[in-house]
C-alpha cells in the first residue's frame, strides 16, 4: 500500500530541524549599525547571509481580540486524539480532495476538512465567480474603503463556494524590482501603502466569515529560482531555492512593515514563501517565524506553508510552521514530512506535545475567530475539473460523485469591479484637455491587441498563461476564471455607436498597412498596449514568471509610434502588471493623453470607457514610479544562478532604497513619480496645521515580562497500537494519513539513524515561561508604537469646474543621513465638489517617526529633525512643517 512508503523519507525529514544555516549565533539578526556606518548605503556592508536561530516557537495566548476564539479552540483541541491533531496540521495531498488544499477532517466531532483556495482576485478553478481587479489596481485607488469592499466581496464569494481560507491578500512580493512576476498580486513597493490596504483587505475578507491568508512571508521578491525543482524545468541546476539576504533594518522598515499591519488587523493565517531568507528556508526559518512573526508581532493565527514550500519535518515544526500544504512532499508523491512522521515525532518526544497542541489551537482559533462555526457551508465546487460529476479524490480516481454544483456567487459585484477599475486608472498626461471624449468625435479608431479578445476565449490559456487579447488578468495561481471579459474594443464601440458615430478597430499589432491607413483617417486614435507577468511555473514568450524587461510587449512601442506619427490626437492606454518604460510619450505632441489602467479584471472595457468618456473623473495615483530607464530603479532581479549549483544569492544591498526612495537618493528625475495622477479638474493645497497629541517627548515603554508556560490540551497515549491504520477506514491511494504502519516506532520511521536527535536545536523543546520581546507585547507589535503623536490637517480645494477626487499624501523626512529623502506615512482619498474645499486629516504615530534600532531590538525616534510634507505626489509637496 502506498501509505506504507511514507516512512521511506530520510531521517533529516523526520527528526532534524532546519539545517539551512539557521545556525548557532546569538546575534539577533544581521544588522546595519547606522551611526557608525561609512557606506552611503549601510545595509550594503552587512553580511546578511546567515539566519540566527530563535527557539522555542512562541505558543499562542489568545492576545488582543483573540481571547474568545482561543477559549473555544482550547476546549475543542482538548478533546482530540494524537492522530486527530496531526490531521489538522497536515494536508491530505495534491488533488486528493476538491480544493487546492485541504487538511484532514475530524468526523468524530463533525469537523469537516478545511478548504484552502486561491486566489487574491477571486475564487480560482471554478465557475460563476467574479474576477476582481488586481492588488496593484487597489493600490492605485489609494482608497481604504474600496480595499475593504473588494475584500468583503471576495470573501463573500469564497464563503458561498464553501471555502474556509482565501489564499490572499498579498504583501510579498512587496515589489523590490519592477520586473517581479507577481508584483501585481500585491499592492505597491511602498510598505505603508501596502500595509494599509493589505490590512483593509484582510478585514474585508474576514468580515464575510472567511479566513484571510496573508502571503507570501517573507522577501519573496522574484520568481526565478524560488524552487529548485521548478528551476530544473528551465534547465538550471541548483540544489536549493534562492536566498534573499536582508539586514535587520531593511527587514523591519520595509518587508515586515505591512505584515505587522495585517497582524494588528487580525489576519488569521499567513503563508510562508518558497525562497530562503538569509540562507534558511522561509517555512523553517526560526528567526523570521519564531522571533519576528510569532514573537515580535505576536501573531495568534496559524502559519501555513506555500504548496511544496516545506523542506523538513521536525525542523519546520520546531521553527514554527503550523500547517503544511498540500501535505505531500512533492505533488502526488504519497509521502509527507508530517502526517505519520509527525505522529512518530510526537510519540518519541522529538516534537513536544505542547508544540503540536499549539499548531492545532492556532488553526482552530482562526476558524472560530472569523466565525466559521456560523458561516461554514459544504464545499460545492471542484478545483480539478468543471464537470458536474467526477471523482472526489481526483488523482486517485476514487469516489465518483457530484463534485460541482455550479453555484453562482457573483451577486452584484460587477458594479464594484467596474468602480475599482475606473477608480484605479491613472491619468498621466492630458494635453489641452484632450480627455474626456464626448463620444461624438467624427471618427474613433481603436488599435492594439490589448483592446480586443483572446481568440481562445478569456479562459483559453490555463491559469491565464498567455498574453492574448486585453490584459484583464495576469497569470499563475493568483488568477481566476472569467465569467466574461468586457474588452475595451467592445465598450468603446458601444459608446460611439450610442452616439451614432463612426468606429473602426484593428487588434493585430502587426497589420502595418491597415494601421497606417486607419490612423491617418481618425479624429481620435486610442492605442492599447500591455506588459504581462505571472508566477514562475508558467513561461510566456520566454518570461519565466518575472518579466525580462520593462518594455511593452508585442511591439507595443512600435504600434504607438506608428499611430501617433499619423494622428495628432493619439490617446495611449497601458495595461501592465507594473512599471513600464514610456520613452518620449510624455513629450510627444501627437500623444495627447496617457492612461495607466493596470490589471482591471472582468469589467476592464467598461472601466476604461467610464474614464475616457468622463462618466468618472480620474483620481487614481501611481502606486510605483515610472522611471526613464530600467537602471534608475537601482535594483534588479537575479536571472542567472550566481553560486554554482548551490542556492543562488540575492543580497538586498540597496536596503530600504527601492522605487521612489532610490530615485530620490540618486537625484534622478522619473517620467512620472510615485503618487502622481491627474484629474479632469484641478486642486490647490493650503492651511497645513499640526496638532500635538502626545508629541515625541512622550514615553515609549519596551515590553517586559514573560509568557506563561506552554500549555498542553488533553493527553496523548503512548500505546502505538492506538495509531495503526483503522480497519474500518477505506484506504485512498496517495492520500496523506496520520497513521503508523508498525507498532514499533523505529520500524515505522524506517530510518537508519532513528533516535539521533543531536541536531535538534537547543531550547526548541523548552516549555517554560519565555521573556517577551521589547518590540512585542500585542498583535502587530508594541501597542505604544501605534500611539498618535501628531494630527495633521490641510485644506484641499477643487479649483476647477467639475467634481473630482484627490488623494493628498503625507510624507515625512526622518532626518537621518541614511534615511530616504521622504517616506509616505498616510493618505486619504477625498471627493470634492467644484469651488469647495475638504479637510485632509492624517495621524502620525510613534511608529511613523521611528527607525529600527538593531542593538536595542526595538523602534526608536532619532534625534534628527523631522519634517512633514503634504502634497499630491512624492515630488509635488507644497505644504511643509517641522515637528518640534
Amino acid at each position: 500500500m502506498m501509505w506504507l512508503a511514507q516512512f521511506a523519507l530520510l531521517v533529516t525529514s523526520l527528526v532534524q530541524p532546519s539545517l539551512q544555516q539557521d545556525g548557532n549565533s546569538t546575534a539577533p539578526f544581521p544588522s546595519a549599525t547606522y551611526p557608525n556606518a561609512t557606506s552611503p548605503n549601510p545595509a550594503a556592508s552587512v553580511d546578511a547571509s546567515f539566519s540566527p536561530p530563535y527557539y522555542p516557537s512562541p505558543w499562542g495566548t489568545g492576545a488582543g481580540e483573540w481571547a474568545s476564539a482561543y477559549a473555544k479552540a482550547k476546549a475543542f483541541v482538548s478533546q482530540l486524539t494524537l492522530t486527530e491533531k496531526v490531521n489538522l496540521t497536515t494536508g491530505v495531498g495534491w488533488q486528493s480532495e476538491r480544493c487546492v488544499g485541504q487538511n484532514g477532517a475530524i468526523p468524530r466531532l463533525g469537523f469537516r476538512s478545511m478548504c484552502l483556495q486561491d486566489s487574491p482576485v477571486g475564487v480560482r478553478d471554478t465557475d460563476y465567480n467574479s474576477v476582481f481587479p488586481a492588488g496593484v489596481n487597489v493600490a492605485a485607488t489609494f482608497d481604504r474603503g474600496l480595499a475593504y469592499a473588494r475584500g468583503q466581496a471576495m470573501g463573500s464569494e469564497h464563503q458561498m463556494k464553501g471555502t474556509d481560507v482565501q489564499l490572499g491578500p498579498v504583501a510579498g512580493p512587496l515589489g523590490r524590482a519592477p520586473e517581479g512576476g507577481r508584483n501585481w498580486e500585491g499592492f505597491s513597493p511602498d510598505p505603508v501603502l501596502t500595509g494599509i490596504l493589505f490590512a483593509q483587505t484582510v478585514q474585508g475578507i474576514q468580515s464575510a466569515g472567511v479566513i484571510a491568508c496573508g502571503k507570501h512571508y517573507i522577501a519573496n521578491e522574484q520568481e526565478h529560482f524560488r524552487q529548485a525543482t521548478e528551476a530544473a524545468s528551465y534547465g538550471y541546476d541548483i540544489s536549493d531555492a534562492v536566498s534573499a539576504n536582508i539586514d535587520d533594518v531593511t527587514m523591519h522598515e520595509l518587508y515586515l512593515w505591512p505584515f505587522a499591519d495585517a497582524v494588528r488587523a487580525g489576519v488569521a493565517s499567513i503563508m510562508c514563501s518558497y525562497n530562503q531568507v538569509n540562507n534558511s528556508y522561509a517555512c523553517q526559518n526560526s528567526h523570521t517565524i519564531n522571533y519576528l512573526l510569532k514573537g515580535e508581532l505576536d501573531f495568534q493565527g496559524f502559519l501555513v506553508s506555500d504548496w511544496q514550500g516545506q523542506h523538513s519535518g521536525v525542523g519546520s515544526a520546531l521553527a514554527g510552521l503550523d500547517l503544511t500544504m498540500p501535505g505531500d512532499t512533492l505533488f502526488n508523491s504519497g509521502q509527507s514530512y508530517w502526517g505519520p512522521n509527525l505522529t512518530v515525532a510526537v510519540l518519541n518526544g522529538t516534537i513536544p506535545q505542547w508544540r503540536l497542541d499549539d499548531m492545532a489551537v492556532r488553526i482552530i482559533a482562526a476558524w472560530y475567530y472569523v466565525g466559521r462555526d456560523k458561516t461554514s457551508i459544504p464545499i460545492n465546487f471542484d478545483s480539478w475539473t468543471l464537470d458536474t460529476y467526477g471523482y472526489q479524490h481526483f488523482f486517485a480516481k476514487e469516489g465518483y460523485t457530484l463534485i460541482n454544483e455550479h453555484v453562482d456567487v457573483r451577486q452584484e459585484h460587477a458594479n464594484l469591479i467596474r468602480q475599482i477599475g475606473s477608480a484605479s486608472t491613472v491619468l498621466l498626461k492630458n494635453t489641452n484637455n484632450a480627455l474626456p471624449l464626448t463620444g461624438k468625435e467624427r471618427s474613433t479608431a481603436v488599435f492594439g491587441e490589448d483592446a480586443g479578445s483572446n481568440p481562445y476565449g478569456p479562459n483559453g490559456c490555463p491559469d491565464r498563461g498567455c498574453d492574448n487579447g486585453t490584459l484583464g488578468m495576469a497569470w499563475g495561481s493568483g488568477s481566476a476564471n472569467f465569467p466574461y471579459l468586457v474588452t475595451p474594443e467592445t465598450a468603446i464601440q458601444n459608446e460611439v455607436l450610442s452616439n451614432h458615430g463612426v468606429f473602426q478597430s484593428i487588434t493585430n499589432d502587426y497589420a502595418a498597412m491597415q494601421i497606417q491607413q486607419l490612423a491617418s483617417q481618425a479624429s481620435v486614435a486610442i492605442v492599447f498596449a500591455n506588459a504581462d507577468s505571472g508566477e514562475g511555473y508558467i513561461s510566456v514568450d520566454g518570461n519565466e514568471g518575472d518579466r525580462n524587461n520593462i518594455t511593452l510587449w508585442k511591439g507595443g512601442d512600435v504600434l504607438i509610434q506608428n499611430v501617433s506619427a499619423l494622428c495628432n490626437n493619439t490617446i495611449v492606454v497601458i495595461h501592465s502588471t507594473g512599471p513600464v518604460l514610456l520613452g518620449n510619450y510624455s513629450s510627444n505632441p501627437n500623444i495627447t493623453a496617457i492612461l495607466w489602467a493596470g490589471v482591471p479584471g472582468e469589467q476592464s472595457g467598461n472601466s476604461i470607457a467610464d474614464i475616457l468618456y468622463g462618466r468618472v473623473n480620474p483620481g487614481a495615483k501611481l502606486p510605483f514610479t515610472l522611471a526613464e530607464t530600467r537602471e534608475d530603479y537601482g535594483t534588479d532581479l537575479l536571472y542567472i544562478p550566481n553560486n554554482g549549483k548551490a542556492a543562488p544569492q540575492t543580497p538586498f544591498t540597496e536596503g530600504v532604497f527601492i522605487d521612489y526612495r532610490a530615485l530620490d537618493r540618486a537625484g534622478v528625475t522619473p517620467a512620472y513619480e510615485f503618487g502622481y495622477g491627474l484629474s479632469y479638474t484641478t486642486f490647490s493645497y493650503s492651511n497645513l496645521q499640526v496638532k500635538t497629541i502626545l508629541g515625541m517627548n512622550g514615553t515609549y515603554t519596551p515590553t517586559t515580562g514573560s509568557t506563561p508556560p506552554a500549555p498542553t490540551y488533553g493527553t496523548i497515549a503512548n500505546n502505538t497500537a492506538d495509531y495503526q491504520f483503522p480497519a474500518n477506514l477505506t484506504y485512498v491511494p496517495y492520500y496523506i494519513y496520520p497513521y503508523l504502519n508498525s507498532t514499533d516506532l523505529k520500524t515505522a520511521a524506517n530510518s537508519s539513524d532513528y533516535g539521533d536527535n543531536s541536531d535538534v536545536p537547543p531550547n526548541s523543546q523548552n516549555s517554560s515561561s519565555q521573556p517577551l520581546l521589547p518590540a512585542g507585547g500585542a498583535p502587530g507589535g508594541n501597542p505604544e508604537l501605534y500611539d498618535v503623536l501628531y494630527e495633521v490637517t490641510a485644506t484641499i480645494t477643487n479649483t476647477g469646474g467639475i467634481a473630482g477626487e484627490e488623494v493628498p499624501q503625507l510624507y515625512i523626512s526622518l532626518g537621518g543621513p541614511y534615511d530616504p529623502k521622504v517616506v509616505l506615512r498616510n493618505f486619504e482619498r477625498l471627493s470634492i465638489q467644484p469651488g469647495t474645499s475638504a479637510t485632509f486629516t492624517a495621524d502620525i504615530t510613534r511608529r511613523d517617526l521611528s527607525n529600527w534600532d538593531t542593538v536595542a531590538q526595538n523602534w526608536a525616534i532619532s534625534s534628527y529633525p523631522k519634517t512633514i510634507y503634504v502634497g499630491s505626489s512624492s515630488r509635488k509637496l507644497p505644504l511643509t512643517a517641522t515637528l518640534s
